[in-house]
């Protein structure tokens, strides 16, 4: 039964009671909880002498989330074990040894970092291709194969950033840091966090045929991956500057993405929800309602991981330059963010506002968001000039 369907149905069954975030835990969650704590456990036992307590927390704290996450999202006791799976044999391969990377079969064309990122933005522009072939032929199969395409995408994606992070280590300790200190690294986490989210309302709703819109958005973004890595040479792991020697980076970043990825793919559903509007594919996409639905729900997660990571960041300007706040362009583009999405839901949830306005809204907001993240690096300076092209 596809959305549509299912929507004319609930309307005519009684409201059932709402489920709990994190149903009742099964054995084979609990075997997820045990292989986690297992993967913290050998961690601690390798690197705690590298760590300060602060790293020991978040690691404690990452452990604990990932399995609540899995208990959650049943699909993500599959794909995070199975990324970091490929991410231990390209760590078995290279023996230690960095050089191997460009003699060893295996790893030059399939398990180093680079390799894995190049298989990533290959799948990722496949799945898009497939999802708008679906879309307008209305081919369950076809969608279907792009649904396991991003899905495949996402775990090569995610082993290549656990493998470039062992990398980095092997070209020296004090070289060696987490896979999130500069745009090409940032790029693909943003690329992970898009299709991860969007796939998890995907299996929620039904609702395939949105992969045509979201992907875009990710091929936009791999299509800059691409280039930035062979007219920059940007794949080649640098050491840190100073101003990111620091465990911050290590919670606000993430934080930071999810935000990102949240308003990016709102803005896509904006899009979608638009042509729905003006009557184009509105036999092939679900109803203005449901899109509407997503989108707010996106921009909710989107809003409170936004607002955790600006909280964060105002912490570690405090921790690194002794104040919380220095109205930083970056700074200020990240308030006028974080306003934005503030009237957004403040509309929507006080005023009542629906469809168009908020659609063109998503859409505009993407624009903000990307002149946040980029065009600060790109057009203006101060504090955080560190990121630029």
């Amino acid at each position: 039964m596809d959305i549509a369907q299912q929507t004319k149905h609930d309307k005519s069954r009684p409201t059932a009671p709402p489920r709990p975030l994190i149903a009742r835990p099964t054995a084979a969650d609990w075997a997820y909880a045990v292989l986690i704590l297992l993967a913290a456990f050998v961690a601690l036992q390798r690197f705690s002498a590298f760590m300060d307590i602060y790293e020991h927390g978040i690691l404690a704290g990452s452990a604990v989330g990932l399995i609540a996450f899995g208990w959650f999202w049943k699909a993500w006791r599959r794909f995070f074990p199975l990324a970091g799976g490929i991410a231990l044999l390209a760590i078995y391969a290279y023996h230690g040894d960095l050089a191997r990377g460009q003699t060893a079969f295996w790893l030059k064309y399939m398990l180093s970092s680079q390799s894995s990122i190049m298989w990533m933005c290959t799948l990722f522009f496949i799945a898009t291709g497939s999802y708008w072939f679906g879309l307008l032929t209305r081919s369950h199969t076809a969608m279907a194969i792009a649904s396991g395409l991003t899905w495949s995408a996402a775990t090569i994606g995610l082993a290549g950033m656990f493998t470039r992070w062992y990398e980095s280590y092997l070209l020296g300790s004090d070289i060696g840091h987490i896979p999130v200190s500069n745009l090409y690294e940032v790029f693909i986490l943003f690329c992970l966090i898009t299709a991860l989210m969007y796939l998890y309302y995907e299996a929620r709703y039904g609702v395939r045929q949105l992969g045509a819109f979201v992907l875009l958005v990710i091929s936009a973004a791999v299509g800059f991956i691409i280039w930035y890595s062979f007219d920059r040479q940007a794949h080649e792991i640098q050491p840190l500057i100073p101003a990111l020697q620091s465990w911050w980076m290590k919670i606000h970043v993430p934080a930071n993405f999810i935000g990102y990825g949240a308003f990016s793919m709102a803005a896509m559903l904006g899009v979608a929800e638009l042509m729905v509007k003006r009557g184009w594919l509105v036999n092939k996409l679900p109803p203005a309602e449901v899109l509407d639905e997503i989108m707010y729900r996106a921009i909710t997660v989107g809003f409170l991981f936004f607002t955790i990571a600006t909280i964060l960041g105002a912490m570690w300007a405090a921790d690194a330059w002794g104040g919380y706040w220095s109205w930083d362009p970056k700074e200020t583009w990240a308030l006028i963010v974080w306003l934005n999405y503030a009237a957004w839901l403040h509309v929507r949830l006080v005023k009542g506002w629906r469809g168009k306005p908020l659609a063109w809204w998503a859409v505009v907001g993407l624009f903000v968001t990307s002149f946040a993240f980029l065009g600060v690096n790109m057009f203006l300076s101060g504090l955080h000039s560190y990121g630029g092209l």
